[in-house]
C-alpha cells in the first residue's frame, strides 16, 4: 500500500485554542517519550473501571466458566483482528511497528501459559474466570519483573517490564470482555486535541490517528514499553509518566508538551505559549534537516568515513531502523527469541527470524550475538529444559552467564550457530559472542563454530562459502585489558560500555544510593576502551562501540580520536550521531582525544568533553 504519511500534527495547528488565563499555569514533569511540541486543548478519553469481586464457584460451575472464559478469549481475539485490520488507514511505517506486536497479543491468547494457568486456577481453586484472570496476569507479571537483579543492562531492565506489560494488557482485555465493562473510545477526539489520561495502554495507541492529534501526555508508562514505541513510529510528541497531570486538568483547558524535554504545561501563561510557537518552529527546521541528512553519508569534514548502525531488540523495531539512515545492524540481540515461551526454539524457527531480520536490512551487515543469558533475564524455556536454574544466582553479573553458559550447554550454542549460518545467506552476517573473559573461551567456540558449519555442509544445507567473521564483546576489564590477546583470536571487537562501566566501577545504575558513580568518563573506563580500540586497530582489526556512550553525540568527538570508526546505537540516536561527525575534523578529535587522556578528574573529563566546539558542519 502507497500512501503519504500524514505532516506532523505540531506543523499545524498552533494557536487554535486559547488558555484559560483565569486559572495558574501549572507545570508537570514526565518521561520524554516522542520527540516534538504540540499546543492543543486537552481531550480526556475516561475508561470506566471493571468491577471485579473476588469470589469462589461451586465445583458443578466449573463447566460454566471454562466457557464464559472461552467466549471472553473469542471476542478479543475478534477485537484484535479488527484492530489489526484498522492498520491499513496508519502510515506505512507505523504499520510495520504495530502489526507484530497485534499479532504477539493474538498468539498470547492461544495456549499460552497464561491461558492455561487460568483455566487450571478455575478448576483447582474454584476461582471465578475474571477472578483467575487477574490473580494468574499479575503473578505471571510479577514473575517477570522479579528477575531484574543488580548489575543488569538498561535495556534488559526494560524488556522485562515489556513483557510484563504485554500479559497485563491481556489479561485486562479477557478481564473487560468478561465483565462486558466498555472499551475507552477516541471517536469525538477533536481534530488538533492534545489527549491527557492516566495511562495508554498499546491496543490504545493503535487506534490514534496521527492527523488529528496533536500530542499524547498521560501520568503513568516509561520511556521503553511498547506504547512508547507506537508513539514514536506514529510521530505524535508525546510524555508519559507526569505525576498528576490527569487529576489536574478540566474540560476546557490548554495544554503544551515537549515531547523532547518531557515538561507538560497547563493554562500556559502568554510568554509560555509564544515561547512554544517558536518551538514549533525550530523543531519542524530540526525535523527537516535530519530528514536530509538520513540520505548524506556519516563522513567528517575532512572526508573520514564512519559506520553508523543500529541496536535490535525486538524485530518490531526496524522500521525506525530504517526511518533513522542506519547502514545495518550493529548489535542484534536474540534473547527475545527465547523469551514468553515454554520450549527453547528450534533451528528452523531461528533461522527463519534471522532470515527475516538479515533480508529486511537490504545488503546492510546484521551483527547477531548468540544468547546471552544472566541470572537476571526470566526466560522460562531455559528453565523447562533444565538449562538454567530455576532461582537465579545471588549475584548474576558474576555468574553463569553468556559464553560460560553456552560452553557449559554446547548443544543451545551449536543450534544458534546452525541458525544463523543458515540465514546468512541472505545478506552479511557477523556472529557475536557476549561476555567473553578468556582466550579459552573464544578457541572453545570457534571449535564449535567451524563443527557446526561442516556438519551443515554434509546435510547438504546451502551456507556462505567463506564462514561469517566470528567476533566478541569486550565488557569487563579483563576482557578488555586481555585485548592483545584476544584480538589473535578474534575477527571483530563489539565495545559494550555499559557493562564495561559498570564492571569497572562496580556500580549498577539500577541503585539509587549509588547511581551517580556511575560514570562512562572516568578516566579507567576510558582507558580500557582505549587499550580495545588500540589491540584492534594494531590487528587491523574491525572494532565498534555500542552501549550508551555510542548514542552520545558529545561524545563523539571523543571517541572518533581514540580511534573509533564504527558506532551501533538505538536508532533513535543515529541522526544527531552523524550530525556531529559530519561536524568535526579527525585531526582535532585526535588532539581532543589526547588532551582527555592525561586527566585524572572525571569532573575536568566532564568540563573538556561540554566545552569541546566542533569545526561547522557541511
Amino acid at each position: 500500500m502507497n500512501r503519504t504519511s500524514p505532516p506532523p500534527p505540531q506543523h499545524r495547528r498552533l494557536g487554535r485554542a486559547r488558555p484559560d488565563h483565569t486559572r495558574p499555569e501549572a507545570r508537570f514533569t514526565g518521561i520524554p517519550v516522542s520527540a516534538g511540541v504540540a499546543i492543543g486543548p486537552v481531550f480526556r478519553a475516561s475508561e470506566p473501571t471493571p468491577q471485579i469481586t473476588r469470589h469462589k464457584i461451586q465445583a458443578a460451575d466449573c463447566a460454566a466458566e471454562g466457557a464464559r472464559l472461552d467466549a471472553a478469549i473469542a471476542q478479543s481475539r475478534k477485537q484484535l483482528t479488527k484492530l489489526r485490520h484498522r492498520l491499513s488507514v496508519l502510515p506505512e511505517e507505523s504499520q510495520a511497528e504495530l502489526a507484530p506486536l497485534i499479532e504477539a497479543y493474538i498468539r498470547m491468547l492461544s495456549s499460552s501459559r497464561l491461558i492455561r494457568a487460568v483455566r487450571q486456577r478455575i478448576e483447582e481453586t474454584l476461582l471465578s474466570a475474571e477472578s483467575a484472570v487477574v490473580a494468574e496476569a499479575e503473578a505471571i507479571a510479577a514473575a517477570i519483573l522479579a528477575q531484574a537483579e543488580p548489575g543488569m543492562p538498561a535495556e534488559d531492565r526494560a524488556g522485562l517490564a515489556r513483557r510484563a506489560e504485554e500479559v497485563r494488557e491481556i489479561g485486562r482485555r479477557l478481564v473487560r470482555n468478561l465483565t462486558r465493562a466498555p472499551y475507552r473510545s477516541f471517536a469525538g477526539l477533536p481534530e488538533g486535541a492534545v489527549l491527557v489520561s492516566e495511562s495508554l495502554r498499546p491496543s490504545d495507541a493503535a487506534l490514534l490517528d496521527p492527523s488529528r492529534l496533536a500530542g499524547v501526555a498521560t501520568e503513568e508508562g516509561g520511556a521503553e514499553g511498547h506504547t512508547s514505541v507506537m508513539l514514536r513510529a506514529l510521530g505524535v510528541p508525546s510524555v508519559l509518566g507526569a505525576a498528576g497531570l490527569a487529576h489536574a486538568i478540566r474540560p476546557g483547558d490548554m495544554v503544551v508538551i515537549d515531547g523532547s524535554a518531557g515538561i507538560v504545561v497547563l493554562n500556559p501563561a502568554p510568554e509560555t505559549l509564544a515561547a512554544a510557537r517558536r518551538a514549533v518552529t525550530a523543531f519542524a527546521r530540526e525535523r527537516q534537516r535530519f530528514g536530509r541528512l538520513r540520505r548524506l553519508p556519516a563522513e567528517t569534514l575532512d572526508g573520514e568515513t564512519v559506520e553508523l548502525q543500529a541496536n535490535l531488540e525486538l524485530p518490531l523495531e526496524l522500521p525506525l531502523i530504517a526511518q533513522s539512515g542506519a547502514v545495518g545492524i550493529g548489535l542484534l540481540r536474540t534473547e527475545f527469541l527465547f523469551m514468553n515461551r515454554e520450549t527453547v526454539p528450534d533451528e528452523d524457527t531461528q533461522t527463519e527470524t534471522y532470515r527475516v531480520i538479515v533480508e529486511a536490512m537490504g545488503g546492510d551487515p546484521v551483527a547477531i550475538r548468540v544468547l546471552d543469558w544472566g541470572g537476571e533475564k526470566d526466560i522460562e524455556a531455559l528453565s523447562s529444559a533444565g538449562i538454567v536454574p530455576d532461582i537465579a544466582d545471588a549475584n548474576p553479573a558474576l555468574g553463569l552467564r553468556g559464553i560460560r553458559l553456552l560452553l557449559r550447554h554446547v548443544e543451545l550454542l551449536e543450534t544458534q550457530l546452525s541458525a544463523i549460518l543458515r540465514s546468512a545467506t541472505a545478506g552479511p552476517v557477523r556472529v557475536m559472542l557476549p561476555m567473553v573473559t578468556t582466550v579459552a573461551e573464544v578457541r572453545a567456540a570457534r571449535d564449535v563454530y567451524e563443527r557446526v558449519a561442516r556438519r551443515l555442509r554434509r546435510r547438504g544445507e546451502r551456507i556462505p562459502e567463506k564462514l561469517p567473521p566470528l567476533g566478541i564483546m569486550i565488557e569487563t576489564p579483563g576482557a578488555a585489558l586481555s585485548a592483545d590477546a584476544l584480538a589473535l583470536e578474534s575477527d571483530f571487537f563489539a565495545i559494550g560500555t555499559n557493562d564495561l562501566t559498570a564492571y569497572t566501577l562496580a556500580v549498577d545504575r539500577g541503585e539509587t544510593d549509588v547511581a551517580e558513580l556511575y560514570d562512562p568518563l572516568h578516566p579507567a573506563v576510558l582507558r580500557l576502551v582505549q587499550f580495545a580500540t588500540e589491540a584492534a586497530l594494531r590487528m587491523r582489526m574491525p572494532v565498534s562501540v555500542c552501549g550508551e556512550m555510542a548514542a552520545n553525540p558529545r561524545l563523539t568527538p571523543l571517541l572518533l580520536g581514540l580511534g573509533l570508526r564504527s558506532f551501533s546505537m538505538a536508532a533513535s540516536g543515529v541522526p544527531r550521531v552523524k550530525q556531529a561527525v559530519r561536524s568535526v575534523e579527525i585531526d582535532a578529535c585526535a588532539r581532543f582525544a589526547r588532551h582527555v587522556m592525561e586527566q585524572s578528574d572525571p569532573a575536568r573529563i566532564e568540563e573538556l568533553v561540554a566545552g569541546f566546539r566542533p569545526t561547522a558542519g557541511h
